[in-house]
């Protein structure tokens, strides 16, 4: 079993994590700062040399900023093309004409599934949030009860359907088949996104009361246009899609061109989502920009303009993914790990414990499937009976549970919805928590039937 060092570390990281909680939440200190002496903080406790107290936090902050920064940078311009243009406007009245106000939360966990699957969730988000802003505003729905559908959406496909890369890395580890995989992910996805999204917003949005000027959503939203000044549904869609497209190319690159030419290079290349996304951004400024009448100078305004309120999430974001890093360089995953190993328990729900224990200490999904496919992965040769395929999934869904503090995508739905550390949990960290959950239940399920 876990020694004495190791249950101390695992105590000394929950009461971190509820010392975040109540520091933000109760005393109103800035989220920023929290994280940050806490980092320091739980580094020492743990014994962490001096010298590396600080440079662990900067290490994880510096690598989750490389990614996320460049992501809700671009994101945020194409946003801002979109509802500048009226293209977010356009696209709000077709799903609300489609589906109806009654029933337009339905729409968006359609559009985060399909949007998801090639992209990071990240990625998803910024894109499809200026949507959410917009159909919110004309239907006059919580942005809760628009947004969480969308977030289940892409949450689902980003932890359980290949090709997606992080549901990619178990299939790999696996050597479980990609076609089933998919096929099973999906008959496990849909249903769960349906019941962590669209029905779970119906109940939690009545409960959860945002301020009724939300800054973020200020920049995305304005004034009803008339229909005859709003660009065409088909060329926003194809605007706002091309990135997705674009990264759905770079992971079949493969398929396309041969390994190691200079083909398959630029297809990844192209595939990349910092590129896809400066290509959409390029695009929008000629689609929803030049071609509506705007002048450079305008173009060049919007985009400025647009970067100044995600200042805020960015370091935010960056200072979860340092936080995270000082949980794995500190013992507390290792931690986790042999605490998991020890569970004499099933070995498809092993692969789901360890997951979701690695998520609960370092935040990323991505890292917590990696890391319990790699740990799981031999064990699962000796045991057999269990489907490589449902093991793969098993650990995807183990990998989305519970979003808290130590999580960037956490901290990105909080600072866009404008929401407390407290109504973030209650909402996406519950749904995170559901998603999680009912996924196993499914697969597990799903293994006694085939």
């Amino acid at each position: 079993m876990i020694d004495s060092h190791g249950a101390f570390l695992l105590l000394t990281a929950l009461a971190a994590v509820i010392a975040m909680i109540i520091l933000i939440a109760r005393y109103k200190i800035n989220p920023f700062i929290v994280l940050f002496v806490l980092s320091l903080g739980l580094a020492a406790v743990a014994g962490m040399k001096p010298q590396l107290l600080v440079k662990s936090f900067e290490i994880g902050f510096g690598n989750t900023l490389g990614h996320i920064a460049i992501v809700v940078a671009l994101g945020t311009m194409l946003g801002k093309m979109m509802a500048e243009s009226g293209g977010a406007e356009r696209i709000a009245n077709t799903l609300i004409r489609l589906f109806g106000e009654k029933y337009v939360h339905w729409a968006m966990v359609v559009i985060g599934l399909v949007i998801g699957l090639p992209v990071f969730f990240e990625v998803g988000f910024v894109l499809l949030v200026p949507i959410v802003f917009t159909v919110a505003r004309r239907t006059g729905k919580s942005v809760i009860f628009i947004g969480l559908p969308m977030i289940a959406g892409l949450s689902v496909v980003h932890g359980l359907v290949p090709p997606h890369p992080a549901a990619l890395l178990a299939v790999t580890a696996y050597h479980a088949d990609i076609g089933r995989t998919i096929f099973y992910a999906l008959l496990v996805g849909i249903p769960t996104a349906v019941i962590a999204g669209p029905l779970y917003a119906l109940w939690i949005a009545p409960r959860i009361h945002l301020a009724f000027n939300n800054p973020l959503a200020e920049q995305f939203v304005h004034e009803a246009k008339p229909e005859a000044d709003l660009p065409g549904f088909g060329i926003t869609l194809s605007t706002i899609l091309l990135p997705v497209v674009l990264m759905l190319v770079g992971s079949w690159a493969d398929f396309f061109a041969a390994p190691n030419t200079a083909w398959n290079s630029i297809l990844h290349l192209c595939g990349n989502a910092d590129i896809a996304l400066l290509a959409g951004v390029i695009v929008s400024f000629v689609t929803l920009g030049s071609m509506r009448g705007f002048s450079r100078d305008t173009i060049l305004r919007f985009s400025n303009d647009s970067l100044a309120p995600t200042a805020a999430i960015t370091l935010l974001v960056g200072a979860g993914g340092g936080f995270g890093h000082v949980l794995q360089e500190s013992g507390v995953s290792q931690a986790i790990i042999t605490l998991a190993l020890h569970a004499h328990i099933s070995i498809l729900f092993l692969a789901w414990l360890v997951a979701a224990l690695v998520r609960l200490a370092v935040g990323s999904s991505t890292v917590a499937m990696a890391t319990a496919a790699g740990i799981v992965a031999p064990l699962a040769v000796h045991s057999g009976g269990v489907s490589p395929e449902l093991l793969a999934i098993a650990t995807g869904a183990g990998s989305l549970i519970f979003s808290n503090v130590n999580d960037g995508g956490f901290w990105l739905v909080k600072e866009y919805f404008d929401m407390s550390v407290l109504q973030t949990m209650k909402t996406w960290s519950v749904c995170e928590t559901m998603i999680s959950v009912i996924a196993l239940l499914l697969t597990y399920l799903l293994s006694k039937a085939i």
